[in-house]
């Protein structure tokens, strides 16, 4: 039996697996945010706003009147839930908690690219759609980010893919699991530091992207959504949320798959979810830390930083052949 097929069957446990991680990454998302604001505040000598401010900030906005820049239509006004949407799909495919997910072969590697893709899209439109500078400046830059992320990520998937015959999620990190060489391999490293300049890109984070800034020449993700306001914001800042929490989560599923359950027991369910936040607890800590050291890259420097990153899946590629 392949790879694909041996996790292509949808059973009720793998649903309520899948159900887990979506509520997980809801819920945890805002507190991630939190907790890296909280250890960059600390590290630069300030006290900060707590762990739970995004939830206070989501709550608030939940309570405010929405509304819509004149002109604007549907497009404007859905793209936060379809952001929100794409994204809760693809945390329930990914195998963050137990390698026995809700979607079988639907997880794939390439279907949770195009997804993430899908939200990054509606948002650019939703910039576009609002006919103003900030938007149509936000949304080309994101697009060209996007554009040049998306190969590296292509290229990088099929080295993981290759060894495994499948680009099937849960293949792939069951078989990291059962074969920890697979994840020490010159090939799982060369790809782990490709998809790591990815994730940055796509999460909106220095050295790509300033998440804190409003400053013209900086912007892109905040360029974008500075007509939104009141639920529909907050929908904006939870899909931002847990794009990063999903992204993160993603790279630690590949890369560190240790602690993710081979089962659908409750014991072993609780353990990988344990196992899921510490894992992105901690990269959401280091990453914080980092940014602290960084400063932002000029637009004009990010398709070398991108261009680097493709030449390492490239070389991941080659090395799954030759070595």
């Amino acid at each position: 039996m392949s790879a694909a097929a041996a996790f292509g069957t949808v059973t009720g446990a793998g649903i309520a697996v899948s159900a887990v991680q979506v509520v997980l990454t809801v819920a945890g998302a805002p507190l991630l945010v939190g907790m890296m604001r909280q250890v960059r505040a600390r590290m630069e000598g300030r006290a900060g706003a707590g762990i739970g401010q995004p939830w206070r900030d989501l709550r608030k906005l939940m309570r405010k009147e929405p509304l819509d820049p004149h002109g604007t239509g549907p497009v404007f006004r859905t793209a936060p839930l379809l952001q929100v949407a794409a994204t809760a799909v693809v945390a329930a495919a990914i195998p963050f908690v137990s390698v026995d997910t809700g979607l079988g072969q639907a997880a794939d590697l390439i279907a949770v690219v195009a997804l993430l893709t899908l939200g990054t899209a509606v948002l650019a439109l939703a910039g576009l759609d609002t006919g103003t500078a900030f938007g149509g400046m936000g949304a080309s830059r994101e697009m060209t980010i996007t554009a040049l992320a998306e190969p590296t990520v292509l290229v990088a998937t099929f080295a993981l893919s290759t060894r495994v015959g499948s680009t099937n999620l849960p293949a792939i990190v069951d078989a990291g699991l059962k074969d920890a060489g697979r994840v020490v391999s010159p090939v799982s490293v060369l790809a782990a530091f490709a998809l790591a300049a990815v994730v940055l890109a796509e999460a909106g984070r220095l050295p790509v992207d300033n998440p804190s800034t409003h400053l013209e020449l900086t912007m892109v993700h905040e360029a974008m959504v500075l007509e939104y306001s009141g639920p529909d914001l907050a929908l904006v800042e939870l899909a931002a949320a847990m794009r990063l929490s999903v992204l993160l989560g993603l790279w630690s599923a590949l890369f560190l798959p240790w602690g993710t359950a081979t089962s659908t027991g409750a014991l072993a369910v609780l353990g990988g979810t344990a196992s899921f936040v510490v894992k992105v607890g901690v990269l959401g800590a280091v990453l914080a830390a980092g940014e602290v050291f960084m400063a932002k890259l000029r637009l004009f420097r990010v398709p070398e930083l991108l261009a680097g990153s493709f030449l390492l899946s490239v070389l991941a590629v080659a090395a799954s052949f030759f070595l």
